[in-house]
C-alpha cells in the first residue's frame, strides 16, 4: 500500500494523503506486528515480549516524527554557528527513538521531566516548532517567553516540567511530582529522564529510594549515549549496568535506538510503576553531536564510531526500513515527505525570526509572588527601577 493510495478527510472532503496540508500520515489502523532489534534484559522483573503491535498509522507517524525532529536540530545547529541562538545549546539526534517511542503509549496526564537535551520531548508532547526557534532565539513567543533558552524547555498544560540545568537535579523533582499524583489519586506516572553522566549523583539515589519506600508510580529513564560531557562511561562508572543501579528496584536495559523496544519497555514501566511503584529503564542510545555545541565531539571518539553507528543503528532509518518493507510508502514518497518537513522547519524559522524580543519589564516577572508590591531598585537603592504587581 503506497501513500497516494492512502487519503486524509478534512472537511468531509477525502483527498490524497501525499496531498494533504503537509501530512503524510495513514488513518488506517490494521494492526501489524514487529518484533524488536534486541531482547531486552530484565534485573528483577520478567522483560516484556518482544513482538510490538503497531499499525501504518503508526509507522509512517514514527518516520515523520522522529524526521522532524532530526531536521529541526539540523536546523539549530546552523542558527547556533549563525549566533543567533546564545549560551548553551545540547541537540538530540540520534536519540529521537527514545522521546517518540515513550510518548506512543503515555498520555499527557502522565509527566516528563528532563535535563537540558529537551527539544525533542517538548516537541514530543505536543509544542509547536514555533515556539522551540522562538524560545532557542529568545523570542517573547517562546515556549518559556524567550527566557529559557536552549536547556529550559516547559508545557505546562501537556504535563512536561522542563528541561533542567543541573545534573541529576530533575529526578528529585520528578519522584516529587509522581508523589503528587498518587496523593491525588490520577494513575498517572511520572518518566523522570537523565543522562549517564547524571546516573551517579547521590540525588538520584535519595529519590529513588524514597520512591521506593512509598511504591511511588516513578519512572526513572536514564539514556544512555556512553559520553557524560566528554568522559566515556567505563571511565566514570565502576557498574555502567545503570538498569541494575537501583538495587532493589527493578530496572529494564532497552535499544534506545529501536522505536518500538522503546515503545513496549515504556507500556510495561508504566503498568509496573502504576501497581507496584518504581523502575529503572536504561535507554542504550547514541548522541550525534557533541555534549553541547560547543564541543566538537570528536576528541574523545573516532569519527569513524558516529558513522558506524548511524550506518547500522540509526533509529529513522529504522523505521524507514519497516515502512518500505511493508510497502506502507515508496521511496520518492518519503523524499517527498522530508522536502515538506524542511520548509515546515524553514517557516517557523523565519516565522520565529520576526517575533519580537521580550519587554525589559519581563526580567522581573515570574521571579516574586504577584500581590506582594515587591520594588526592584538601582544600585544606589534610591531609584526605584520597577514596580512589581
Amino acid at each position: 500500500m503506497a501513500l497516494s493510495r492512502l487519503t486524509s478527510r478534512s472537511n468531509g472532503i477525502s483527498r490524497p494523503l501525499s496531498t494533504a496540508f503537509g501530512r503524510f500520515i495513514s488513518t488506517d489502523t490494521t494492526p501489524i506486528t514487529i518484533e524488536t532489534s534486541l531482547p531486552f534484559t530484565a534485573h528483577l522483573c520478567d522483560p516484556p515480549s518482544r513482538s510490538v503491535e503497531s499499525s501504518t498509522q503508526e509507522l509512517l507517524d514514527f518516520f515523520r516524527t522522529m524526521a522532524l525532529m532530526r531536521r529541526m536540530e539540523i536546523a539549530a545547529d546552523s542558527l547556533y554557528k549563525a549566533k543567533l541562538i546564545r549560551g548553551f545549546c545540547h541537540l538530540y539526534d540520534g536519540q529521537e527513538a527514545v522521546a517518540i517511542g515513550m510518548e506512543a503509549v503515555i498520555t499527557k496526564k502522565d509527566a516528563i521531566i528532563t535535563a537540558y537535551r529537551d527539544h525533542c520531548i517538548f516537541l514530543g508532547r505536543g509544542g509547536s516548532l514555533y515556539e522551540v526557534f522562538a524560545e532557542l532565539m529568545g523570542r517573547q513567543d517562546g515556549c518559556s517567553k524567550g527566557k529559557g533558552g536552549s536547556m529550559h524547555f516547559y508545557k505546562k498544560d501537556s504535563s512536561f516540567y522542563g528541561g533542567h540545568g543541573i545534573v541529576g537535579a530533575q529526578v528529585p523533582l520528578g519522584c516529587g511530582i509522581a508523589f503528587a499524583q498518587k496523593y491525588v489519586k490520577e494513575e498517572a506516572v511520572t518518566f523522570a529522564m537523565y543522562g549517564d553522566g547524571a546516573a551517579n549523583q547521590g540525588q538520584l539515589f535519595e529519590a529513588l529510594n524514597i520512591s521506593a519506600l512509598w511504591d511511588l508510580p516513578s519512572i526513572l529513564v536514564c539514556e544512555n549515549n556512553h559520553y557524560g560531557m566528554g568522559t566515556a562511561e567505563w571511565r566514570a562508572a565502576k557498574s555502567p549496568s545503570y538498569y541494575k543501579r537501583g538495587d532493589y528496584v527493578p530496572g529494564l536495559k532497552v535499544d534506545g535506538m529501536d522505536a518500538f523496544a522503546v515503545k513496549q519497555a515504556c507500556k510495561f514501566a508504566k503498568e509496573h510503576a502504576l501497581k507496584n511503584g518504581p523502575i529503572i529503564l536504561e535507554m542504550d542510545t547514541y548522541r550525534y553531536h557533541g555534549h553541547s555545541m560547543s564541543d566538537p565531539g570528536s576528541t574523545y571518539r573516532t569519527r569513524d564510531e558516529i558513522s558506524g553507528v548511524r550506518q547500522e543503528r540509526d533509529p529513522i532509518e529504522r523505521i524507514k526500513k519497516l515502512v518500505l518493507s511493508h510497502d506502507l510508502a515508496t521511496e520518492k514518497e518519503l523524499k517527498d515527505m522530508e522536502k515538506e518537513i524542511r520548509k515546515e522547519v524553514d517557516d517557523a524559522i523565519a516565522k520565529a525570526k520576526d517575533c519580537s524580543m521580550p519587554e525589559p519589564s519581563e526580567l522581573f516577572t515570574n521571579v516574586y509572588v504577584k500581590g506582594f508590591g515587591t520594588k526592584s531598585f538601582g544600585a544606589d537603592r534610591k531609584e526605584v527601577k520597577a514596580a512589581l504587581p
